[in-house]
């Protein structure tokens, strides 16, 4: 699932709900007045977060990435981490510990971060100013006169956006932090992609402007996109220009060869730290390294019994190149591709009732990975929609190079990324009542895609992979997540090169050369964060085994989803007390 970085690594750590009615207690009326203070601090503060999530009122605006607003944040989190440690834990409800413990732990990480310079590394090849606009103007509202005006105030503030991140990145220069350069080879090109002649040929014009709603007239038409467009010619497009020229001349010449985040100043301390946080356990890289081992071990037995089912008399290996390579597996027609998403999506839908008591109400699409960011993409992500913002979630699916999109890949990453996966998921947290809104806004990585990994292995309950080459593309997307846990400590935290990694993906799994290449790049930006499929999805599978062997007659799959499900993302050791819960309150019934 792709999410907005900047936005997503606030949702994660911000400690403020919406607002909740006070209790009787005082301490309880405490927390709760800190908490609702927190939330609208965080949107202040994060407009790009407040979007997001629907709130529309800071729609023109950026976030200050200067060094005195980054400064006034870290000392705002330290101070929140004081005060929250004032209050008396044992006078709230049980309720108001579970908000206290959730808030004081994400503010805790918080604090923690900041001894990482994460803020000097604002750019790379998976996001940033460059593509990060676009983005966040596609789903900004712009239904009215005064929502387009919004628009181009924000248009206005690209610029200091821009300078600011060069900023950032001068410092990582200097303090040796930055993105490894191999996985910055395709950048500069996306951005000179932004230095147009013409502005409407811009994508961020392009997001905004090119279709306005027929409620705004003719006339306010023509002026709100001639506004846009001066503001693009005059300020947008020369700010890009100054990014292209700083990458070109100074900052791709000057970033780290080196792959691993052990390479930067007390990278190993931070690679530690980010293991922690994404995966919401204590386990150690080299434990996770051992895991990684054992499942593709594992599932290799079984794609073996797979690859003997179909008849093909080669090795694995050449199984894999077969289905890499036949022509059978591959769309040729991206409006054909598409619609493949869509029907397998639409014969999902009905199937949910047999696994889940609830569902949610907000709606979802399937649409392609936008052109300006589709050669560096990943194979698919999801994008949350927003019950406030009447904004549907979608699934994209990247078109580019259909020769890398094989169909039996496609019923597993269907119910990844769209329901049972992460739709789903996020839909029903979003729609929770009485809970916090970091709780129903934000998340765990474990949590969000071990939900995903493990929606992946309902397929059978849901009616898919009848077809032997759609088990063995759900086996090559579970082996993917395994390869993960391997790939990911071995380049962080014990040397690995990059040719490593990718030999190794290549040998266990069946996917695309371009893919493997795209996702090896991926975890080199984002360490640790592709450790948390596996791990979530493991406690998931184990949680729902004791379940089944606590229960036996009285177990029931949709009480099992719904306790899973019912409080939103949580850390995976207070996921297992939610559901422990569940089962000893079943066997009393």
């Amino acid at each position: 699932m792709k999410l907005i970085a900047a936005c997503m690594a606030v949702l994660m750590t911000t400690t403020g709900i919406a607002a909740s009615e006070p209790q009787k207690n005082p301490e309880e009326t405490k927390l709760y007045q800190i908490i609702d203070r927190e939330w609208e601090w965080m949107l202040q503060e994060f407009p790009n977060a407040a979007t997001y999530v629907g709130d529309p009122r800071y729609d023109d605006l950026w976030p200050d990435s200067s060094p005195e607003a980054i400064e006034r944040r870290d000392a705002h989190a330290r101070a929140l981490v004081d005060e929250l440690e004032g209050l008396d834990r044992e006078r709230l409800s049980p309720e108001g510990r579970l908000n206290y413990d959730l808030m004081l732990r994400n503010a805790r990480l918080t604090v923690e971060a900041q001894k990482f310079p994460g803020e000097l590394v604002p750019l790379n090849q998976m996001g940033g100013v460059h593509q990060d606009v676009a983005d966040l103007l596609q789903m900004q509202p712009r239904r009215t006169v005064e929502e387009y005006e919004k628009v181009i105030q924000r248009l206005r503030g690209v610029a200091t956006l821009v300078d600011q991140d060069i900023a950032l990145m001068r410092r990582g220069l200097e303090a040796g932090v930055t993105p490894p350069r191999i996985t910055l080879r395709d950048v500069e090109k996306r951005i000179a992609e932004l230095v147009v002649d013409d502005p409407a040929q811009s994508s961020i014009y392009e997001v905004a402007f090119d279709q306005m709603p027929s409620s705004i007239s003719s006339a306010e038409q023509k002026r709100l996109r001639e506004e846009a467009a001066k503001v693009i010619r005059e300020s947008v497009i020369p700010a890009y220009g100054r990014l292209q020229q700083f990458f070109a001349k100074e900052y791709y010449p000057g970033t780290r060869e080196a792959i691993g985040l052990s390479s930067v100043p007390d990278g190993r301390s931070w690679y530690d730290y980010q293991v922690r946080v994404m995966t919401t356990t204590d386990m150690t890289s080299d434990e996770i390294h051992q895991l990684g081992l054992s499942e593709v071990k594992r599932i290799r037995g079984e794609m073996e019994s797979i690859r003997k089912q179909t008849g093909f008399e080669g090795t694995l290996q050449e199984f894999f190149d077969f289905l890499r390579t036949d022509p059978r597996f591959f769309y040729t027609d991206k409006e054909e591709f598409l619609a493949g998403y869509r029907n397998i999506a639409k014969r999902i839908d009905p199937e949910l009732t047999r696994l889940f008591g609830r569902l949610p109400r907000l709606t979802y699409g399937v649409l392609p990975v936008p052109e300006y960011s589709e050669r560096t993409q990943t194979t698919a992500y999801y994008q949350p929609g927003s019950p406030e913002a009447h904004r549907p979630g979608y699934f994209y699916a990247n078109t580019w190079d259909l020769a890398s999109r094989p169909k039996w890949e496609m019923e597993a990453l269907t119910v990844h990324e769209a329901v049972p996966g992460h739709h789903l998921q996020i839909s029903l947290a979003q729609e929770l009542e009485n809970v916090p809104s970091f709780r129903r806004h934000g998340g765990y990585t474990a949590f969000v895609e071990g939900w995903g990994l493990y929606s992946e292995s309902l397929g059978p309950e849901l009616g898919l992979y009848k077809d032997p080459y759609s088990k063995f593309g759900q086996l090559t997307y579970e082996m993917w997540r395994a390869i993960r846990l391997v790939v990911d400590t071995g380049m962080h935290a014990k040397g690995w090169t990059r040719d490593q990694a990718i030999q190794y993906f290549k040998e266990n799994a069946g996917k695309s050369e371009h893919d493997i290449r795209v996702e090896i790049d991926r975890y080199i930006v984002w360490p640790g964060q592709a450790l948390a499929y596996k791990i979530g999805e493991l406690k998931i599978k184990e949680l729902r085994a004791l379940a089944t062997r606590e229960l036996g007659g009285k177990f029931d799959i949709r009480g099992f989803h719904d306790t899973v499900l019912g409080a939103g993302p949580l850390p995976l050791s207070i996921l297992e007390t939610r559901v422990r819960e569940w089962i000893a309150s079943e066997k009393g019934r």
